[in-house]
């Protein structure tokens, strides 16, 4: 299922018609380039053109569309008119080659960048006779001939390709094409490959191919999918066989689950096109790497990941969260675009192998009433600087020891994302890492409540017992012992800060952990002190309402509990929170209207 929808997904971005869109056809690859050598007719080397552009602290090559590279080894295989400058000029690396001399091997890497450069012009040799009469290929074979390394070596571009070993490829001099996209050269690229196979890593035996059903020549080892953080830089695969315990009846490689070439080719091609760097419809959340698609054109594609994650604009953001609010509740997603199918494929690393932490394939109509389901259980009071719709870094940074997205707990993210398209019931972990930091720090933020509040009530919309919902905003009429017991700390801690203003530090940073989790060990003695701080404060009107709300949020509690579980330390946490934002809501307002008189005062 994953890689049908996945080649389905290729042939739809096959005939785009935005030719930017376009995925690069059987053969070619969109690759980075890091020089070009530019080249006359007669193999003179004019120029080298430096591609790079800085990426973070690095920089990286531009992508330019080329044949499709072949997976690499420990032989020697050359790509077909590009490949690293150890191929392409026998050019020493300078790191390799002093770890050569330290050996005593030098020699014997020499004679290796002979044959490797050797094999680079064997691979081009290759191309049928029409191909190598081009102008182009011509000036790149006799350059290949005429000691490139020297050549490349009276530039001053020869010391950085030295130390790092760039990718090349040609440009014929005055021309705008690389000299494998010559109209001369590129119809001929998958025909230069070896009798029998239609790449390198075809094994040249039929089969039926598990995803088209067509009988065609099998690809032995599949493309490596690259862009899933975490994993080897150089790719990893997500159908391998590398090992002999997992081969059966005799078959070897990719034989155990045979996947045509042109269909391999077609999958992996759209799996890296989606997890690029520069993509929109991939979004990183922890360790899993996710992307997202539907079986036709939709403009959620390229809108979910700045839902989720948030983007550069918190404006834009809240924005897009609305107008999503909007169609759903208006029926936007009804009919023929409520029925496209909709893919959510989260992807781990698991050393040279890829993980599938997640797959899950639902109707557009369902996805996007989830998503709407996701921001709707994160509703809270919240403070003039917080976010309206929370990102989900955001909410796991705010789980995390010290704020830090290093610390997130492993597999959090993923379990989130996968609970957000499902509708499952959200990751306990979420909800003990919340508390716990509500109970380190003795600080529960709206982050951490809003957090705690969405895993409370999905619980409830998928449990059999449906206790009451928590509210977005202060519940006075809520039964839960614990919600109430969360206010009477919240009410407790306001007495005393009105009864002793500028205190450093209030009962909360003393007693808050044993009060959400042991009540009966700390109440009793923080009822006995609230006596005390309600006669220190000097308005008694302010006083007589304390005591009437003590006495409403005590009048649903029986006794302290001994102990309290997991989900009643969160609805702790939250009554908590709702008293403190309903005691700064009632002070903002009362500021607000004591201003307005004295304007009109004067």
């Amino acid at each position: 299922m994953i890689l049908q929808a996945l080649y389905d997904y290729y042939l739809r971005r096959q005939a785009d018609v935005d030719p930017a869109r376009r995925l690069p056809a059987f053969g070619l690859e969109q690759k980075e380039i890091g020089f070009i050598l530019e080249v006359d007719e007669s193999g003179q080397l004019h120029a080298i053109i430096d591609r790079r552009q800085m990426s973070g602290k690095k920089k990286i090559g531009t992508s330019h569309l080329v044949p499709k590279g072949i997976k690499k080894t420990s032989g020697i295989a050359a790509n077909l008119l590009w490949d690293n400058a150890e191929y392409v000029l026998a050019l020493p690396e300078a790191k390799k080659m002093d770890l050569a001399r330290a050996k005593g091997g030098a020699d014997e890497y020499l004679a290796r960048l002979v044959e490797m450069q050797q094999a680079f012009r064997d691979r081009i040799s290759t191309l049928p006779e029409r191909a190598q009469s081009d102008t182009g290929l011509r000036g790149v074979l006799a350059f290949l001939d005429a000691n490139p390394a020297e050549q490349v070596g009276r530039f001053e571009a020869n010391a950085e390709i030295s130390a790092s070993n760039p990718v090349l490829t040609f440009r014929l001099i005055d021309d705008t094409a690389l000299v494998c996209q010559r109209p001369g050269v590129a119809p001929h690229l998958v025909a230069a490959a070896p009798d029998g196979e239609a790449t390198e890593e075809g094994d040249g035996s039929n089969a039926i191919c598990l995803i088209t059903g067509d009988t065609l020549p099998v690809e032995r080892l599949h493309t490596a999918i690259k862009g899933v953080r975490g994993a080897q830089t150089f790719g990893a695969n997500i159908v391998s066989f590398n090992l002999d315990a997992f081969n059966s009846y005799g078959k070897s490689q990719g034989a155990n689950a045979p996947v045509s070439q042109a269909a391999a080719f077609a999958y992996t091609t759209a799996l890296n096109a989606l997890l690029a760097w520069e993509s929109d419809q991939r979004v990183q959340i922890g360790d899993a790497s996710t992307v997202f698609w539907a079986q036709k054109p939709d403009a959620l594609e390229h809108e979910l990941a700045a839902l989720l994650g948030g983007g550069d604009n918190p404006d834009a953001h809240t924005q897009q969260v609305k107008a999503l609010f909007d169609s759903v509740h208006s029926g936007g997603f009804t009919g023929v675009r409520g029925d496209n199918a909709f893919y959510v494929l989260g992807l781990a690393p698991n050393a040279a192998r890829i993980s599938v932490r997640f797959w899950h394939a639902a109707p557009l109509h369902v996805i996007a009433k989830r998503i709407a389901a996701w921001f709707d259980d994160l509703s809270l009071v919240r403070g003039p600087n917080d976010p309206e719709f929370p990102t989900l870094f955001r909410l796991l940074t705010a789980v995390a020891l010290q704020g830090k997205a290093d610390n997130i707990p492993p597999s959090l993210g993923g379990d989130l994302i996968r609970s957000i398209f499902t509708g499952a019931p959200y990751p306990t972990t979420w909800l003990h890492a919340a508390i716990q930091r509500c109970r380190a720090e003795q600080q529960v933020t709206y982050m951490r409540a809003a957090a705690i509040k969405a895993y409370l009530n999905r619980f409830v919309t998928t449990s059999v017992s449906q206790p009451r919902e928590i509210q977005p905003m202060l519940d006075i009429e809520s039964p839960s012992t614990a919600y109430r017991l969360g206010r009477l700390f919240a009410t407790l801690e306001k007495i005393q800060e009105e009864a002793s203003p500028g205190l450093n530090a209030t009962i909360r940073e003393r007693y808050y952990g044993a009060a959400s989790s042991t009540p009966v060990a700390v109440f009793t003695t923080l009822m006995r002190l609230k006596n005390h701080h309600l006669a220190k404060i000097q308005s008694k009107g302010r006083a007589v309402n304390f005591e009437n709300l003590l006495a409403e949020i005590m009048s649903g509690i029986s006794d302290f509990p001994v102990h309290m579980n997991l989900p009643d330390q969160g609805r702790f946490a939250i009554g908590y929170y709702h008293q403190r934002q309903d005691f700064f809501t009632k002070r903002e307002s009362a500021e607000a209207e004591s201003t307005a008189q004295t304007k009109t005062a004067h």
